[in-house]
């Protein structure tokens, strides 16, 4: 079968979460804490950003609760549609949504990305010491996908560095107004989901806050310093 021919395959219906593993810092900020040396002052601040902030968005504690409110649905779920990018199944012109079926999935393409990415662009892929922190949310997909896990061999584009033929495909994904995929990841023999409608998506939760560092010429990842999840090479 030529690959992108969708003729034969099957959906999956997907009714559960999909982990999603982005940029963050483990501890929230006080923003106001600049503005003022007096805590009295913080809580005035405080009150004057619940008394602005829409409804959905409100907290008794902003200061806990705030990137769990925004961040949680705006970073969790809508960053990608709002902020347009090229990626495996999009040149750019519109956006994707991508998560794993499992924690692990989500590390092996994120420490990819960050090492190949960001820090070779920056030329420090084998520094010693340097890490980034992240956050994992648990994200509810409602829908069905079309299912390209069994394809994986007779497709190696899938698995390419060479996201061309997978940009060519997502195009016709998101022309025809399909709602997503699943397609085995490039990193690992995970499963990832590439979902071309937010509607699909809901509930973000937060899961886990993970730790990447390179150390010997690989990327230990950590929940907290003394619980190793896993090594990348």
């Amino acid at each position: 079968m030529a690959f992108g021919d969708l003729e034969g395959l099957t959906l999956k219906a997907i009714d559960g979460d999909l982990f999603r593993n982005i940029v963050s810092l483990r501890k929230s900020q006080d923003l106001f804490d600049d503005l003022s040396d007096d805590p009295e002052d913080w809580a005035a601040a405080i009150e004057l950003e619940i008394t602005c902030k829409p409804p959905q968005f409100q907290s008794g504690h902003p200061i806990i609760d705030r990137p769990f409110e925004e961040a949680a649905f705006l970073e969790a779920i809508r960053f990608p549609f709002d902020n347009l990018g090229a990626s495996r199944f999009s040149s750019g012109y519109f956006g994707v949504w991508y998560g794993s079926e499992t924690l692990e999935t989500t590390i092996h393409e994120t420490v990819h990305h960050w090492r190949n990415g960001l820090l070779r662009d920056a030329g420090w892929q084998d520094i010693e010491g340097v890490a980034i922190e992240r956050r994992v949310h648990l994200v509810q997909c409602n829908g069905a996908l079309v299912n390209l896990v069994p394809m994986s061999e007779e497709w190696p584009e899938l698995r390419s560095d060479d996201y061309a033929a997978c940009q060519t495909l997502g195009e016709s994904f998101d022309r025809q107004g399909l709602p997503g995929l699943l397609t085995i990841s490039a990193r690992c023999s995970g499963v990832n989901a590439a979902v071309f409608n937010p509607t699909l998506l809901s509930n973000p939760r937060a899961h886990c806050y993970l730790t990447y560092r390179v150390e010997g010429g690989r990327v230990k990842v950590c929940r907290s310093e003394d619980e190793k999840l896993i090594s990348v090479l």
